[in-house]
């Protein structure tokens, strides 16, 4: 049936990693590799510097790009690839975790100078949530950087997930000499400034053949031999169910700047990742070959505008054939939609398409009809769960500058919270607006927007807060925990309650002398505290 084979056929991920670990140069060549573009450096660099107030259209310019260009999709070996490029500066993690939730699966980039850091651990928490598949690049291989089976066991220990390795790296920096392939036993040798094609893969089953020591020499042909009696002594036949459980990470290494060994990454990726997979909504489980259409908008994107008119939702097909100018149901609002222009991303072109299958993502014009997590249907009334809101940060009071335009100040925080540029909370019982954010950049983005597009000035006073929490409980427990808490309870855009902490020890502390009140991490009350 056809319609099964187009489910089958599509592979939906995203590529995570730290800022300048290489994310951007692995999305280029892997669109090289699908053909999508001809030249390196076609795809805009997302790497966002922070810049003077002045400068913020030029800074909402960049992240434009990144956004749009963000959704990717392109062939390779009869397979269509959806790929989602994430922001990599902090400031837009937010947009990242969410990236997340429309994802199958992921590839995490990891820099082997410097190895795990911060961003990646916060990353790899969010894909363990939900159990997410994840493949590992080792990086920037052609530097000296630490020790492959180091990178491996501070892998393992920062980011609770087992590791395997499927190619292994022949030195690094100046000698750097190639990888081996483990998975289908093939040698890629490496050559400064030379480009990798698959004339240069050489079959070598038996590493014990002299065949390797006239490639290699001696020296490292020993070297390979004593790193691959240990990997085979420790690691036993790639479990590719483990892998698809989220429970065991292949990993590979190469160098993207050099296209090097991203080939071998690639074409175990299309072997082993998942197709689309099933979905829980607040009633029952979707599977992704049911005839009937669902999806969700899982981002929110509007150019800096002061028209405010190229707003796009990003939505993510989960089950049945999205078609163009057809009536769907939008179930928050009860109301029918039809689209007449929907569109995919081919690297920075958009084009319009008439049909579009599980795992795609499509973007959709938004005259400000949407919010994130919203579920389209043909008419059932599900909503789609586990697309969360995480806890910010930095939390400052919104300050209205100018009384006379409360109005806008209003309408202008609530549409661009409804993007998911920051996350709104109001002070519970009574009118003070708090802002959490990932990151500062956030505020001044949001500052501005508000100016220009809405015509309401504000400013934002810094509030002593780490850290928000969902509260529920038993009620009479949660309703005293209110009234001794007053000051540090507010209510998010759907009316749950949170508790803003000032700091580790106040939460622990709490959480301590409530033991009838939950804490949680996410709005969805799936994950609590520990």
């Amino acid at each position: 049936m056809k319609y099964t084979q187009e489910i089958e056929k599509r592979k939906t991920f995203a590529i995570i990693s730290h800022p300048d670990a290489g994310k951007t140069t692995l999305t280029e060549k892997f669109l090289l590799f699908g053909g999508a573009i001809q030249t390196a450096g076609a795809v805009k660099s997302n790497k966002i510097k922070k810049h003077a107030t002045s400068d913020f259209m030029e800074i909402e310019r960049q992240r434009g790009i990144s956004v749009a260009t963000s959704v990717m999709s392109f062939e390779y070996k009869d397979k269509l690839i959806n790929l989602l490029d994430t922001p990599g500066h902090k400031d837009f993690a937010e947009d990242t975790y969410r990236t997340l939730t429309a994802v199958d699966s992921v590839v995490l980039v990891i820099d082997c100078v410097k190895g795990v850091e911060t961003q990646t651990e916060k990353l790899m928490e969010v894909c363990r949530m939900r159990d997410t598949p994840v493949i590992i690049f080792i990086n920037k291989m052609d530097r000296d950087g630490r020790n492959p089976f180091d990178l491996l066991e501070e892998v393992e220990k920062k980011l609770n997930i087992k590791t395997q390795p499927l190619s292994w790296p022949i030195n690094m920096g100046r000698d750097f000499k190639g990888v081996y392939n483990i998975h289908n036993k093939s040698l890629l040798t490496f050559g400064a400034h030379q480009k990798a094609t698959d004339e240069d893969i050489i079959a070598l089953p038996d590493l014990s053949t002299e065949k390797l020591v006239d490639i290699i020499g001696e020296k490292d042909a020993a070297s390979l031999r004593e790193d691959m009696e240990l990997i085979n002594g420790v690691y036993t036949s790639f479990d590719t169910e483990a892998y698809l459980k989220g429970d065991l990470a292949p990993v590979f290494f190469g160098s993207a700047v050099n296209n090097f060994g991203i080939k071998d990454l690639l074409d175990t990726f299309i072997e082993i990742a998942p197709s689309p997979k099933p979905r829980m909504t607040d009633k029952r489980e979707v599977k992704a070959d049911e005839e009937k259409f669902t999806g969700f908008v899982f981002k929110i994107h509007a150019n800096i505008d002061p028209r405010h008119r190229d707003r796009v939702a990003f939505l993510r097909i989960c089950s049945g054939k999205f078609e163009r100018n057809t009536f769907y149901h939008h179930v928050r609002s009860d109301k029918k939609v039809r689209f007449s222009n929907p569109y995919t991303f081919l690297a920075r072109e958009k084009n319009v398409i008439d049909d579009a299958y599980p795992g795609d993502v499509v973007g959709l014009f938004d005259t400000g009809t949407f919010k994130i997590g919203d579920t389209i249907t043909q008419g059932e009334e599900i909503n789609y769960v586990g697309i969360p809101s995480f806890s910010p940060e930095i939390f400052k009071e919104l300050v209205n500058n100018d009384p006379m335009k409360t109005k806008q100040m209003e309408k202008g925080i609530r549409q661009l919270t409804d993007e998911g540029v920051a996350q709104l909370f109001t002070q519970h019982g009574g009118n003070r607006k708090i802002i959490g954010c990932v990151g500062d950049l956030q505020f001044e983005v949001i500052q501005y927007r508000l100016l220009q597009e809405y015509g309401a000035a504000c400013s934002f006073r810094t509030l002593p807060f780490f850290k928000a929490c969902w509260i529920q409980g038993e009620r009479q427990k949660v309703d005293d925990f209110i009234r001794f808490k007053q000051a540090n309870i507010v209510e998010d855009k759907e009316g749950h309650l949170v508790y803003l902490a000032e700091s580790e020890w106040y939460l622990n502390t709490e959480r301590t002398n409530n033991p009838g009140v939950k804490f949680y991490i996410t709005n969805d009350f799936e994950h609590e505290l520990v």
